[in-house]
């Protein structure tokens, strides 16, 4: 006799099992996703629940698909195949006398400034570059530093600071073998170094990326922290194109990734294994990593070491004119529509530039038919061109446009300007209310010169004080109108006030260089 099984249903107290809508349930969910992931479903029995309805191939199918949405859980496959490229570098500078601060023209920033205080360099002593270290200096000096090797016969790049002026350069492997190296160039404005090891054609080695970072990617620096070995950090990249106040090249790569002392000169690294930057630069009020570092673009560090391997030097175009940006108050006051270009505040003498007719108060709002956004971005087009390329710059000059061509001169290794700071005898003179100014003629004060106005007060919290006038200034032309008197300064004023403009532009001298400046002009 077959037993058969009972039929509860028809028992009052009788409950289904759950376990088939939890698994109806479950199975619809799957459905949906492997339908998105555009995967067939062959089958489903109500009666007996779920069936095994994936084939071989189609279980494997999606197991592919969805490990391609699958975030990585870590770096460390990356950090394997990278990690061997990259090398600690230390240095021993011979016994001599460092030079004194005030003839030392090698530090990026003036004594005292936010820039020295807070921008420090890292990998040499002290965590500064020999140019930030405060006075005279005597026995042998030691740094170290990071960098990488960029072919398999041993360049290696690194950061200038970390190998100016070496005797000796040591470079530490991942595996611990030790080889000494040779500087074969540097480039203090971009602040790197080529490097060379020889005897070997084996070394492991980085690529370059020829890509952009975008906000937000994934970063990975690699480095000797604290003369620890090769340790590694990840982070993001945090912004593009900074300007920390280095020079006119800047155009750094912020990240995140914690990057400290002995860093210097070390490779950061996208999610493909290609060096997108090298790390020169943190901000920190304390000397350690607080989450603001700066990396040397990868297009960049590519063009520097191309030049420093063929010749051991950077030969940088240049026009010869002193430039700044153009604000918003400058825009208005030369009737721009947009606060674009590069306003030329004083051309050098015997330049290109002058050469080419250009003058003080044009704004040069193209290079070869390509738009300048700013100075900064002027200063990056010039410098990459090669000295003797003929150029065509859009200039605007006096309200119209013109085309100016022009040869490029080659950037001078040091551009000198000796501040005049006798302002012994500086008198009283007639004075500029509602701009905050007490003004005399240049040639009434000692040492100010011939030309201008030289301001001898500035009223505290006025429109010129937030303008940064300071005592001993030269005012030299107002809207476009050289000015000798605080009359001429006046009647500038008054006429820039007729024509219902909003500011006046001011050409200013402190020291040795000038600028514009864009003064709001009170009403009435």
């Amino acid at each position: 006799m077959t037993e058969r099984p009972t039929d509860y249903s028809s028992f009052p107290s009788y409950r289904a099992p759950r376990r088939s809508l939890f698994s109806a349930r479950k199975f619809a969910l799957m459905a949906s996703v492997v339908a998105g992931l555009g995967v067939a479903v062959y089958g489903f029995s109500p009666s007996h629940g779920p069936v095994d309805v994936f084939s071989s191939a189609a279980h494997a199918q999606v197991s592919a698909e969805v490990r391609k949405v699958e975030k990585p859980i870590g770096f460390a496959d990356i950090v394997e195949r990278v990690k061997p490229s990259v090398i600690s570098v230390k240095i021993n500078i011979a016994e001599k006398l460092a030079k004194d601060d005030s003839s030392n023209d090698d530090s990026p920033f003036q004594p005292g400034s936010p820039m020295e205080r807070f921008f420090k360099r890292f990998g040499g002593p002290d965590g500064l570059p020999p140019g930030l270290r405060g006075g005279p200096r005597r026995g042998p000096v030691s740094g170290q530093g990071s960098g990488f090797f960029i072919s398999a016969d041993g360049y290696a790049v690194t950061n200038n600071h970390v190998v100016d002026g070496a005797d000796k350069v040591e470079v530490t492997m991942d595996d611990g073998k030790i080889y000494t190296a040779k500087v074969i160039g540097t480039d203090p404005r971009t602040d790197l170094a080529l490097i060379k090891v020889a005897g070997r054609t084996d070394f492991p080695f980085a690529k370059l990326s020829e890509g952009k970072p975008r906000i937000g990617d994934w970063v990975l620096a690699v480095g000797n922290p604290f003369g620890l070995g090769g340790s590694v950090t990840a982070g993001i990249v945090s912004a593009s194109g900074r300007d920390i106040g280095n020079g006119p090249y800047d155009d750094f790569i912020q990240i995140d990734a914690p990057v400290n002392k002995g860093n210097s000169g070390g490779p950061a690294f996208n999610t493909e294994g290609e060096v997108m930057g090298v790390n020169t630069a943190i901000y920190s009020p304390s000397g350690g990593s607080v989450g603001i570092a700066f990396s040397i673009p990868a297009s960049t560090v590519q063009s520097v070491i191309a030049q420093l391997k063929d010749k051991g030097s950077v030969s940088r175009g240049w026009i010869g004119v002193q430039i700044q940006p153009v604000t918003p108050d400058i825009a208005d006051s030369l009737g721009l529509k947009k606060a674009e270009g590069a306003l030329v505040a004083e051309p050098q003498a015997n330049g290109p530039a002058a050469k080419a007719g250009i003058e003080s108060g044009d704004v040069i709002t193209a290079v070869n038919g390509d738009p300048v956004k700013d100075a900064r971005e002027l200063a990056r087009t010039i410098g990459a061109l090669a000295p003797g390329s003929a150029v065509k710059l859009n200039v605007l000059h006096k309200g119209q446009d013109k085309v100016v061509n022009l040869t490029l001169g080659q950037l001078p290794n040091t551009v000198e300007a000796k501040a005049d700071t006798d302002k012994g005898g500086a008198t009283k003179g007639t004075d500029e209310p509602r701009l905050g100014l007490t003004l005399a003629p240049a040639n009434s004060v000692a040492g100010a010169g011939k030309d201008g106005v030289v301001v001898t007060e500035v009223v505290p919290k006025s429109a010129a004080a937030e303008r940064g006038f300071k005592e001993g200034d030269v005012i030299l032309e107002v809207a476009g109108k050289s000015v000798t008197s605080a009359g001429d300064v006046r009647e500038a004023i008054n006429t820039a006030r007729a024509d219902n403009k909003n500011s006046v532009l001011m050409r200013v001298k402190t020291g040795g260089s000038s600028r514009f400046v864009a003064v709001p002009l009170a009403k009435g």
